[in-house]
C-alpha cells in the first residue's frame, strides 16, 4: 500500500487531492483519508480498495486494455492486476483479429472466469456479459487422433522388440542345450586317450627314468 519510499501513497494523494494517514493499531493497519471533497475521498477509497482487494472468480470488473496481442488482449482490471482476454472471449462472433474491435487504452467491462492451470494467469471474458445469439451453436472441439496413432505405433514397436527378444532368447536356449552335450563328449574323448610319455625326461640304460623321483 505504501510502496517503496511511499511512492504509491504519494501518487494516490497527488492524483486525488487527499491526505492519507496509515497507522498500526492493535497489530492492524488503519488507513484514514482526509479531504473537503467527498468525490476525492471516494476516488482515493476506491483506489485503495483496488490495491488490497483480491480478485474473485465470477465477479465483474471494468478494466483498461494495456496491450493487444494476436491471440487477445491484456486488461488491467485492478491496480497492478492484469488478466488475459482471449480473442475467443471478446465476442460470440468469430474474430480473426482485434483490429477495429478494441485498442490500447479502451475501457472494457469484463468478467473474471478463472485461472489458466498451466500459467496461473487470470482468464477474462467479455462475451460472458453479452446475451448469447439465438441459434448459436458451440464450435466442435477437434479431436486429435494423431496421438492415438502414435500410441499404436509405440505398441507395435514394443511388440516387435518383445518378439525379437523372445526369439533371441529361444535361439540362445536351444544353442546352449545343443552345445553342452558336445562339450561333455569332447571331455570323455580326451580322458580315454592314453597319456604320452614326457619326451623331455632323460632315460637310463634300463629304460627307467634317470631321476628316481620321476620314475613311474
Amino acid at each position: 500500500m505504501i510502496g517503496p519510499g511511499g511512492k504509491i501513497i504519494q501518487e494516490i494523494q497527488r492524483e486525488t487531492g487527499t491526505t492519507i494517514n496509515i497507522e498500526e493499531v492493535n497489530d492492524r493497519g488503519e488507513i484514514k483519508i482526509f479531504s473537503s471533497n467527498k468525490e476525492a475521498i471516494d476516488k482515493a477509497l476506491a483506489w485503495i480498495k483496488g490495491i488490497v482487494a483480491v480478485p474473485e472468480i465470477g465477479e465483474t470488473y471494468e478494466g483498461t486494455v494495456k496491450s493487444i496481442m494476436p491471440f487477445g488482449a491484456f486488461v488491467e482490471f485492478m491496480p497492478g492486476k492484469q488478466g488475459l482476454l482471449h480473442i475467443s472471449e471478446v465476442s460470440w462472433k468469430r474474430l480473426d483479429s482485434l483490429e477495429g474491435v478494441m485498442k490500447e487504452g479502451d475501457k472494457v467491462k469484463i468478467k473474471l472466469v478463472g485461472t489458466d492451470p498451466k500459467t496461473g494467469k487470470l482468464r477474462l471474458s467479455r462475451k460472458a456479459l453479452m446475451p448469447k445469439p439465438e441459434g448459436y451453436v458451440e464450435p466442435e472441439k477437434r479431436e486429435r487422433s494423431d496421438r492415438g496413432d502414435r500410441g499404436d505405433r509405440r505398441n507395435d514397436r514394443g511388440d516387435r522388440r518383445g518378439n525379437d527378444r523372445g526369439d533371441r532368447r529361444d535361439n540362445r536356449d536351444r544353442n546352449d542345450r545343443g552345445d553342452r552335450p558336445q562339450r561333455q563328449h569332447n571331455d570323455e574323448v580326451k580322458s580315454e586317450q592314453p597319456q604320452q610319455p614326457n619326451e623331455g625326461f632323460a632315460t637310463g640304460s634300463d629304460g627307467g627314468a634317470a631321476d628316481a623321483d620321476l620314475s613311474l
